[in-house]
């Protein structure tokens, strides 16, 4: 099963930009070819903190660092700038043309109800060149600030979307996502959506970023397709334990508190295998 419930608060962007077309990406142990460009990425089994909530000095042994795209890149580390592409930021609807967001059959909004976050519609051609557009500049950011790949979430809010959305129109516009941000020159990572791992290299995406898997049984099925270049979130003890037993010497793996919490906050929780 997909990890549907977990997702956290995500800071805004500014919409402007068109969205590129698709770019093949031909992945190999350590490079991912990106059309014009080479792309690098994450290396497998490195130190991994998860920042989205909060950034804040890495710990000691960590070389790998994802943080939100409205904050800057952790020197001297590899970067992953997360984006919330799917959806919208809680409250944040006025800030999407009324029509890129998902309706239901009654005309209202269709919501992720565990975090208040409307659904972005990617069900026609136009309305994903339109997203694409917006998110597109949240990417260009990722780059101009100096970050290595880009983390795009909620790729199965189609799981949430009572049926509207379809893995197929996900994978469309994730394409466009992948051509964009490997023209940036950073790689691209497949956040959660075990189920279309096996799509990876069609849709153009460079590593995976998995929230669970331990706990939910699904870390081969990322391995599967992205080998070693998976890096596993927990939030758990026994999800951390089962994901350090089985992979703790190929993958990298954290286990975070659900908030992210920055360290030093009330409820900040951070360990590894």
């Amino acid at each position: 099963m997909s990890l549907n419930f977990v997702r956290h608060r995500r800071s805004l962007g500014l919409a402007a930009a068109g969205a590129a077309t698709l770019a093949a990406a031909l992945l190999t142990p350590a490079i991912a070819s990106a059309g014009p460009s080479d792309v690098t990425l994450p290396p497998a089994h490195a130190g991994f903190d998860y920042q989205i909530g909060g950034a804040y000095t890495p710990p000691a042994g960590v070389d790998v660092v994802s943080r939100d795209h409205s904050a800057s890149p952790a020197s001297g580390k590899y970067n992953i700038c997360y984006v919330n592409a799917f959806q919208a930021q809680p409250g944040a609807e006025k800030d999407w043309d009324p029509d890129l967001l998902l309706r239901d059959a009654n005309g209202d909004v269709v919501y992720d109800d565990n975090w208040g976050e409307a659904l972005l519609d990617v069900r026609t051609a136009d309305k994903r060149q339109r997203v694409a557009a917006k998110v597109g500049t949240w990417i260009d950011g990722c780059a101009s600030k100096g970050f290595d790949a880009v983390e795009p979430d909620n790729f199965d809010s189609f799981g949430r979307s009572g049926k509207l959305l379809s893995k197929a129109q996900a994978q469309s516009y994730i394409k466009l996502l992948s051509a964009h941000a490997h023209e940036k020159g950073l790689a691209i990572a497949q956040k959660n959506t075990s189920e279309l791992s096996g799509n990876r290299v069609a849709n153009g995406l460079d590593f995976a970023i998995a929230e669970e898997c331990g706990r939910w049984d699904e870390c081969d099925q990322y391995t599967s397709a992205f080998g070693d270049h998976v890096i596993v979130i927990e939030y758990t003890a026994d999800g951390l334990s089962t994901a350090c037993e089985g992979w703790g010497d190929e993958l990298s793996i954290v286990r975070r508190d659900l908030d992210v919490s920055p360290a030093g906050s009330k409820g900040y929780v951070r360990e590894t295998c």
